[in-house]
């Protein structure tokens, strides 16, 4: 059974901020959330910059909460940097880091001038290779792996210690645990929005979900799991949203988020949408203060 389970409890934070807003402020917001008693605090890492720089943050302004990288994008690193950097927080931290890694979207790798995302799963396995062959190497029960389609979901069976999964509702949460039995570590994300109306809570949801709907690996997994073409164009039916983002009041919220446990899921990271949300990235306390009423 991964020790994870039991080191990111329940319910964790997700929060872009903590990447991209002011690094002060983001040390402030984490001593808060361990403080609201949440179990873990995921940062995300798809656009690369220093990102264990930022996790020595978080980590040097908690106690004891452990943080993860949901999902450092392995293009955007070299297995060498990515290994040296897990061992300094290990060193001052122990046990408390977590790294998800992930193939990313070719959206944002390429560039006009360069093509790099070729061949994903093959690719993956080879960066797994060196991050096992590094010195120092990092343990296979260090990472966990972002596992949208079975190819990765089986490769994290055998090279991590699960599975960190993003915009997926409750039905792929199901899939996974199927496919992975009752041990390895299942930790999806899911969206929040504290409010009970349905037109601006939805409306809220589509400036975040614009970005992730004009990536073709997103469309592809939720068209698998029965979203029409209609679903997933634009900014998302009604329906799809409220698939992906949980709105209501806190109990609503709290009913929602739980099917993703009665799925099969160990660990949900509840990632907070609000009117502001967006540059310049300032963490929403007031409603992680009011979800820790309810869902802690």
């Amino acid at each position: 059974m991964s020790e994870w389970r039991n080191k990111l409890g329940r319910v964790g934070i997700w929060s872009a901020e903590m990447h991209f807003g002011d690094q002060s402020a983001a040390a402030d917001a984490a001593a808060e959330i361990e403080e609201l008693g949440f179990g873990a605090l995921w940062f995300p890492g798809a656009f690369g910059g220093p990102v264990f720089d930022m996790g020595a943050n978080l980590l040097g302004a908690t106690n004891s909460i452990p943080v993860a990288i949901g999902i450092l994008n392995m293009w955007k690193h070299s297995a060498q940097e990515v290994a040296a950097g897990r061992e300094r927080l290990e060193e001052k931290f122990p046990g408390r880091f977590l790294l998800g890694l992930g193939v990313s979207h070719p959206e944002f790798v390429n560039s006009s001038e360069e093509v790099l995302y070729d061949k994903p799963f093959s690719a993956l396995v080879r960066y797994l290779d060196e991050l096992s062959e590094a010195d120092p190497p990092i343990p296979n029960d260090a990472i966990v792996l972002a596992a949208l389609k079975s190819r990765i979901r089986a490769l994290s069976l055998e090279r991590a210690a699960g599975a960190h999964t993003y915009f997926v509702p409750a039905e792929h949460t199901a899939i996974t645990r199927e496919s992975f039995g009752p041990e390895p570590l299942l930790a999806p994300e899911h969206a929040v929005v504290l409010e009970t109306d349905p037109a601006r809570a939805r409306e809220i949801a589509r400036k975040y979900m614009a970005t992730y709907l004009g990536l073709p690996n997103y469309q592809t997994t939720l068209r698998d799991l029965g979203f029409s073409e209609e679903d997933v164009t634009g900014a998302g039916s009604d329906r799809l949203i409220d698939e992906l983002v949980a709105w209501g009041d806190g109990a609503t919220i709290r009913r929602k988020i739980g099917k993703h446990y009665d799925a099969g899921a160990d660990h949900v990271c509840v990632h907070v949408l609000h009117e502001s949300w967006g540059p310049p990235f300032v963490a929403p306390m007031q409603e992680y203060r009011e979800l820790a009423e309810v869902l802690l």
